[in-house]
């Protein structure tokens, strides 16, 4: 599976690279702002892909000392790095072009040049955009297409195929802008076009930045392994097996083919220390049989009573760190007041000045 996100990755790079440098050629020599757009687009996604074969090198360096889980998660960082490029870069760099095209508007010359780049990649991009689909339906099975999306692990993956989704719609932005512009002699078409490219790249980027982080932060497993998992534990429990009650099955993604599992079970105070290792090596041979992304597997032998209280103090804890999050900040709130006593204070100052000149003489007055 990784080597197929590989292949994609290396096959939009060499497309793009191919594309920016024909797209550059033609910006400077017709002008045209959607085009230039389009060349800082390509031009990102070659770096973006860059990284992500970067990431994918990097997260399969084993595990050591320093980081005793592996480095799988840097794909998730360096995926995140590429969002925020292709936010910052492809879509400012795209927005500002098509704003300066507005205000200083010009004719877009030699348009002829303009359609042949559009036309060579959509083809390049077609073919890029067609391996990362192949690939990604192979994987998503029976699920649609934005569920598949939203649930797939691999970075990698989806970052490309949304990449190349957004670049096949930026071209036909792209085209019609430079066709407006020169058939309707209506020249701000250019730089709307290179704006509305700008935007798709923003959407794209905030997507991708967006479910990149829950990754980052950790998400569990998918429903169906999910079940896979506990129906390997479930084989052992019942009358005359060991695991006498489940007291909870925990799964995170450390990278798209890592998963760890974490399990408590109750083995009851009858099962002798063999049993219990001879009914943790089935559990971890039938789930890693079936289950070929789950690398580690920790089975933790606890009462239901131990278990209960683990987690009531669990939740206690974070109780408390919650309220004494809560308290620090009314702390700083009240500091930025004034007490009640503090503000007698600085009356009885007031009271206890003397008055000046006029303020004695307003007071003779009155009193007269």
């Amino acid at each position: 599976m990784a080597g197929g996100s590989t292949t994609v990755v290396l096959v939009a790079l060499g497309a793009n690279l191919g594309i920016a440098v024909a797209k550059f050629g033609a910006s400077v020599l017709t002008g045209s702002s959607a085009m230039f757009s389009e060349a800082i687009h390509s031009l990102v996604d070659s770096g973006n892909q860059g990284l992500m074969l970067y990431g994918i090198k990097r997260s399969a360096r084993p595990a050591d000392d320093k980081h005793p889980f592996g480095y799988s998660k840097e794909l998730y960082f360096w995926s995140f790095v590429v969002a925020i490029m292709l936010f910052a870069l492809g879509s400012g760099v795209s927005i500002y072009e098509g704003v300066e095209k507005l205000k200083h508007p010009h004719p877009i010359a030699d348009v002829y040049i303009i359609y042949a780049v559009l036309g060579i990649a959509v083809l390049l991009e077609g073919f890029a955009c067609y391996k990362a689909m192949q690939e990604f339906n192979v994987r998503r099975g029976k699920r649609g297409f934005l569920t598949a999306l939203r649930h797939s692990k691999d970075p990698s993956l989806f970052a490309i195929l949304l990449e190349d989704f957004a670049a096949m719609l930026g071209l036909v932005v792209a085209g019609v802008g430079v066709a407006v512009a020169d058939l309707l002699n209506y020249e701000p078409a250019d730089g709307i076009a290179s704006i509305i490219i700008g935007v798709i790249l923003a959407c794209v980027a905030m997507f991708m930045a967006f479910e990149i982080k829950h990754l980052i932060i950790g998400e569990a497993a998918d429903a169906e392994t999910q079940r896979g998992i506990m129906a390997a534990i479930k084989a052992e429990q019942g009358e005359g097996k060991p695991i006498l009650a489940i007291n909870e099955v925990r799964t995170m993604h450390l990278g798209p083919h890592d998963i760890l599992v974490a399990a408590s079970v109750d083995f009851g105070g009858n099962v002798s220390a063999d049993e219990v290792e001879a009914a943790t090596a089935r559990i971890e041979t039938a789930i890693k049989s079936k289950f070929s992304d789950v690398r580690r597997l920790f089975l933790e032998a606890q009462s239901v009573e131990a278990h209960a209280a683990a987690i009531e103090a669990e939740v206690k804890h974070e109780a408390e760190l919650v309220g004494a999050e809560a308290d620090e900040m009314m702390e700083k709130s009240v500091q930025t007041k004034m007490t009640p006593e503090a503000a007698q204070r600085q009356s009885a100052n007031i009271t206890a000045r003397p008055m000046s000149r006029k303020g004695r003489k307003r007071s003779k007055k009155k009193k007269g």
